[in-house]
């Protein structure tokens, strides 16, 4: 049996500087007839897998087969696989001893299951900037939601005036590690700190800020966080809830089924149902062992080389930069008037040019893949746009990451630039909803194809 069951550390003759991901050599027909390598600049939205990741997973599927309760040779490598997949992300998470991981599906899984098992009561304090995977599952009068704020330390003062202001009781702070439309990295320790000082505690989306920085529950004091895999290299379907387990051991399962439940019995009508009190209470039905395994081996490649991964980003990012200044009429969307850290994720209006038909002509003409609409964060992305003062009611959203070359950055600026000067070389008209080039010759890839 050659199937690897801890890949906590990668050995230094194998390691290399960057992971590859697949796709990065992808080649996309463009409407010119001509064909070109794909720019993937949309991370943020799925990240690619990584072929670490692809290729464990490939191992890996020979031996899947049921968990916890199986006493054939498969089911047992199976559950140890997926057990320690536990240990695994609560080292990239910095959990605390006592911590409870459980896997979900994505980040909005994770927030709906935390949102149920809060207790009744509970005042919760949330930015209007959040994504709605942690915005939308609270709801009703004990939620204090705060406006963008201007700079880091309103923010902080913002929470800290919402928390004041709550009923006595529980409270929780949802906070985003890292916006999805700007890109910035929001002041988590000293959230954190006013949350203990008002007896609250802070749950961490780290959708966006896991795949770029190191996070740590412990270091930075928070109760929870959660992330999806497919933000991380891990395009499998597997997301994660770390945290205290208090609150979640009491509160009712989040499904009602098999794993979740310890024993059943009926007695005359009723049905009786002692339930699991480990992270099992919340992760009925068969779960996604091949999703949770690569969402583990993707935490370890992560974290085995994440002083390359920032140092790559923070030069693409820069570049990117510079480079929307040379751009007449592009306008950044900022959260935040001060200067602070920022993960690579950068959004912009174009003046005179509709988002969406932006996105189209990249595509189309260049061969470059970037995110257009309001990012699932609307009340944040319509806010931000308001403040450049140009009219639009969306943006485009430039995301990088494994696998975005200096080339990628270069070829959008000018793309940017030509576009302006010229317009676009296509015909373009909004199709089922989405502007796309009419006509479009564009060959699909084979398995697409009637």
């Amino acid at each position: 049996m050659t199937l690897a069951l801890d890949r906590t550390a990668v050995p230094a003759e194998t390691a290399t500087p960057l992971p590859a991901v697949a796709g990065a050599r992808l080649r996309v027909p463009l409407v010119t007839g001509d064909e070109i390598g794909y720019a993937n600049l949309d991370h943020a939205a799925s990240a690619p897998c990584l072929d670490a990741v692809r290729d464990a997973v490939d191992e890996f599927l020979p031996w899947y087969a049921s968990v916890h309760r199986g006493a054939g040779f498969a089911s047992q490598v199976s559950t140890k696989l997926y057990e320690r997949t536990r240990d695994i992300v609560r080292r990239f998470t910095g959990a605390r001893a006592g911590d409870t991981v459980i896997f979900t599906r994505n980040t909005t899984d994770s927030f709906n299951l935390l949102a149920r098992a809060v207790p009744k009561n509970t005042s919760v304090v949330v930015f209007d900037s959040e994504h709605h995977a942690a915005l939308l599952p609270w709801r009703g009068p004990n939620v204090h939601r705060i406006p963008l704020p201007a700079t880091r330390l309103a923010a902080v003062s913002a929470v800290d005036s919402a928390l004041a202001a709550c009923a006595e009781g529980p409270r929780l702070v949802v906070l985003t590690g890292a916006s999805n439309v700007t890109g910035e990295v929001l002041p988590v320790a000293e959230i954190a700190a006013v949350a203990r000082r008002r007896g609250a505690r802070i749950a961490l989306d780290a959708a966006q800020l896991s795949p770029h920085r190191r996070v740590s529950l412990r270091e930075s004091d928070v109760d929870y966080v959660v992330f999806s895999g497919h933000k991380l290299y891990a395009p499998f379907g597997a997301g994660v809830l770390v945290g205290r387990a208090d609150w979640l051991r009491a509160a009712q399962p989040y499904l009602a089924g098999g794993g979740a439940s310890k024993a059943v019995s009926r007695t005359g009508e009723e049905i009786g149902v002692v339930w699991n009190q480990g992270p099992e209470r919340h992760e009925a039905g068969s779960p996604n062992t091949v999703g949770v395994y690569a969402l583990g081996v993707a935490c370890e490649q992560l974290a085995a080389n994440r002083e390359a991964l920032e140092a790559h980003e923070h030069v693409l990012l820069e570049k990117l930069r510079r480079g929307f200044q040379s751009v007449p009429g592009l306008a950044e969307l900022r959260l935040f008037e001060d200067a602070g850290d920022r993960v690579g994720t950068v959004s912009f209006v174009l003046d005179g040019f509709e988002p969406g038909w932006l996105a189209a002509v990249l595509s189309a003409e260049y061969g470059i893949g970037v995110r257009d609409g309001a990012f699932c964060a609307h009340i944040a992305t319509r806010g931000l746009i308001a403040r450049t003062g140009v009219d639009a009611k969306q943006a485009v959203r430039v995301s990088i990451g494994l696998g975005t070359t200096e080339e990628h950055i270069d070829r959008l600026l000018l793309a940017l630039r030509q576009i302006v000067a010229r317009g676009a070389r296509w015909s373009y008209a909004v199709v089922e909803g989405r502007w796309a080039p009419t006509p479009d010759p564009r060959a699909l890839p084979s398995f697409l194809r009637d």
